[in-house]
């Protein structure tokens, strides 16, 4: 199990595979580096050398009990760069995973050659999401229903308690599809570590220093996902962005375990045709 420390002293575990240019992939929240193993990387390690981590944490890395904000990663990820000597990689990154990639752009753009940013969400959007009309409120507490759990009137707007019930979902992809989740690593997150608070923190990437990434980004969401107002700004204010939707799912937000042959593909159009930053402002 492979693990390098990095300069803060953070133990971060890692796993390298495949050959070719550099591809470093970051899961999102509460999750670990398997959600590329499953389905993506067996796409695209014929043609890449893919990097993936858990983030500080998550996985097999090191719990701490804070330094979890995007501005915060994105240092993790400079730190594991260096330790591996990766100079300048395609970022790929999903939900947290993809505003760290950003975060990263945003604070070392030399380091990074394109971002493929699926499903962002970023802490400076996340006015869009307190209101108690924002339609992601009702996907979360459908899903739930669905699975099961009935989610009272009055906790249709609870973060805390939604994601707690969540995790009393069966896992639902892979091969332990079905089978029921251990919800101690997750809970431990919440109960013992700022990641809450600290993943809510705009820090350095505000909506005005959106603007100012200049790395290309590809940025892919589902089609009715609950975080299209994050899509729509970054459409609008990256100058070098190019904006993939992709068909709608049940979920809406986990694109790599609802259709991993549709994100994958559109991973390797994007480092394979990385097109010039004058043709980036561009729509599918």
């Amino acid at each position: 199990m492979p693990k390098v420390v990095l300069r803060s002293g953070v133990k971060i575990h890692y796993q390298q595979i495949g050959q070719g240019p550099d591809v470093v992939m970051v899961h999102g929240l509460t999750g670990n580096l398997a959600v590329w193993h499953l389905q993506i990387i067996p796409q695209l390690m014929n043609r890449y050398r893919i990097t993936t981590y858990d983030l500080r944490g998550h996985g097999y890395s090191e719990m701490t009990p804070s330094g979890y904000s995007g501005d915060d990663m994105a240092v993790d990820l400079r730190d594991l760069l260096d330790a591996l000597e990766i100079e300048r990689p395609a970022l790929v990154g999903h939900s947290y995973g993809a505003d760290i990639s950003l975060y990263f752009a945003h604070h070392f753009p030399d380091r990074v050659q394109q971002v493929v940013a699926i499903e962002a969400a970023l802490p400076a959007m996340i006015y869009t999401r307190e209101a108690e009309d924002w339609k992601g409120w009702d996907y979360w507490s459908e899903v739930l229903e669905r699975s099961g759990h009935e989610v009272p009137p009055e906790r249709r707007t609870d973060v805390e308690y939604l994601f707690r019930l969540s995790l009393e979902v069966p896992k639902k992809w892979g091969p332990l599809n079905g089978l029921p989740r251990n919800p101690k690593p997750f809970l431990r997150l919440i109960d013992e570590t700022t990641m809450a608070t600290d993943t809510m923190e705009i820090g350095s990437l505000t909506l005005e220093e959106i603007a100012n990434i200049q790395t290309p980004v590809v940025q892919i969401f589902s089609d009715g996902s609950a975080f299209l107002g994050t899509y729509e700004y970054l459409r609008d204010h990256l100058p070098h962005v190019r904006s993939v939707l992709l068909p709608r799912t049940e979920w809406g937000h986990f694109g790599p375990l609802e259709q991993p042959e549709l994100v994958a593909a559109e991973i390797l159009n994007a480092l394979e045709h990385e097109p010039a930053i004058s043709a980036l402002k561009e729509e599918r």
